[in-house]
């Protein structure tokens, strides 16, 4: 294995399922988010000697976001979530019970395709609003708004499946911010 190969599997190594669940809750199916990971990686390995190591993972990420939204356009593409996958989802570390792992979900692919990408890239990856605006190739203030209007919809989806009062954009349970 000559030292390309070897940066290569190591970004990969490094980045693999952190990508396949941003892929997994961009499409909603475990197998086509492993489809979607598969096609950014060959991409991304032809592309591997003209990317900058400190651009590699926002150029993956593009190239995730960009095969999702295609595969997502695809009228026979819609799926719904296989509640086994929902254990594998979320970090133990996070402290979301069943019901509210698949309510989350569910309420993730009633959003728009990109407002999806959006949260995905900023509560998934953790991207800024600028790493993010320069993935989607749109302005900072466009994931502002597109940001708040997602967590808007989610807040008032979940609060209707899960039988809550819906708690205002920006503030915790007790309405303090």
């Amino acid at each position: 294995m000559n030292g390309r190969d070897a940066e290569f599997t190591d970004f990969v190594t490094a980045h693999r399922t952190r990508c396949r669940r941003a892929a997994y809750l961009m499409c909603g199916d475990w197998g086509l988010a492993e489809d979607i990971v598969q096609q950014a990686l060959i991409k991304l390995y032809l592309a591997w000697p003209r990317v900058r190591p400190e651009g590699a993972e926002g150029y993956l990420r593009r190239i995730i976001g960009r095969t999702a939204i295609n595969e997502w356009r695809s009228a026979s593409r819609r799926r719904t979530v296989p509640d086994d996958a929902l254990l594998e989802l979320v970090d133990e570390s996070t402290p979301l019970a069943y019901e509210e792992r698949s309510a989350l979900l569910d309420a993730l692919q009633q959003l728009p395709a990109r407002q999806r990408r959006i949260v995905v890239l900023r509560h998934c990856w953790g991207c800024s609003v600028a790493e993010v605006a320069k993935d989607l190739r749109i302005t900072t203030g466009t994931v502002k708004s597109q940001t708040s209007r997602a967590l808007e919809r989610l807040n008032t989806i979940l609060s209707a499946q899960l039988g809550t009062p819906a708690d205002p954009v920006g503030t915790g349970r007790n309405g303090q911010p």
